[in-house]
């Protein structure tokens, strides 16, 4: 669907995208994953067509000339006409897109019931809620009926109904649509996408299927001590480290919590708990979980996405 390659966009001494290429598959959830100041919302800006590429080219499988009816963009920031009712924004934007009138109010509606706003489409959008005014957002974005949907962290400020809400629409759209879904929480990443793209300093770390990902930092349970003491400050954590490896397949550091990984790890729970020990290190919590996606994160750039 969309191909892009060699891309790069840099701000002053800022490179915020740096070489970007990957591939974009008709009808599937991409995950764009990155912290902030990753360059997530540049490369978006740039697919859009509202900034250009200092290097590289993006190709889509549209005519070109088509550029602003093939894709729906929910930007990270609100934006909409406050003086305007729900309704009469959705007819508005329909009209600049140039769709006919007799259209237009009935898939405006339609999206309003589909987002929970069908009782507010005379409301003032300046009169709703923060989650109303996001989920309006999302209706702006598809008023034409893209077959790219680009949205920008879509669930920022939702409550707990709205993000179901949310998420079983972004789910139903996959069916004819192409989503490119641009996030930081990992739980909305890996409920949604297809594939995810993990990017950080502007460059592509990894592009693969969430649970290959998963995969791809070692077999073996996941079990996370939280430390009453803090991580390099009080203890020689090279020493720490050759020990705790002598039994375990991996050890990270993470501030004041110690990840360990490895086969079989309820067994080696004494043996951890004794080398703490030895250390002089105070355990506060033990934790056994399978591999997340900032797992991932953690194992390609040594630190958390929201670090």
């Amino acid at each position: 669907m969309i191909q892009i390659s060699h891309l790069r966009k840099q701000f002053g001494d800022l490179v915020a995208v740096d070489d970007l290429s990957l591939e974009i598959q008709k009808g599937e959830i991409l995950g764009f994953l990155g912290p902030n100041g990753a360059g997530k919302t540049t490369t978006i800006q740039m697919l859009c067509g509202l900034s250009k590429p200092d290097r590289g080219q993006i190709v889509r499988d549209e005519n070109q000339d088509e550029l602003t009816r093939s894709i729906g963009l929910c930007p990270q920031e609100n934006i909409y006409w406050p003086r305007l009712t729900c309704l009469e924004q959705l007819v508005f934007m329909g009209k600049m897109y140039g769709l006919e009138a007799s259209q237009i109010e009935q898939e405006a509606r339609k999206l309003l019931n589909k987002l929970g706003l069908e009782p507010k489409r005379d409301v003032l959008a300046e009169k709703l809620s923060g989650g109303m005014k996001r989920r309006l957002n999302i209706a702006l974005a598809l008023i034409h009926d893209p077959p790219v949907l680009v949205l920008d962290e879509p669930e920022a400020g939702l409550d707990p109904q709205s993000r179901i809400l949310v998420r079983d629409l972004i789910k139903s759209l996959a069916t004819h649509k192409t989503v490119i879904l641009t996030t930081h929480n990992m739980d909305e990443a890996e409920r949604l996408a297809d594939r995810v793209a993990i990017i950080d300093n502007g460059k592509l770390l990894m592009l693969d299927k969430v649970e290959s990902m998963k995969r791809s930092i070692g077999e073996g349970d996941l079990l996370e001590i939280s430390l009453l003491d803090q991580v390099e400050k009080n203890w020689d954590t090279q020493q720490l480290k050759q020990d705790l490896e002598s039994i375990c397949k991996q050890v990270t550091f993470l501030d004041s919590r110690l990840q360990v990984r490895s086969t079989g790890i309820l067994e080696r729970i004494p043996g951890i708990t004794a080398i703490l020990k030895q250390h002089q290190l105070r355990i506060n919590e033990i934790q056994l979980r399978k591999n997340t996606l900032e797992d991932v994160f953690i194992h390609l750039t040594g630190r958390g996405l929201r670090d």
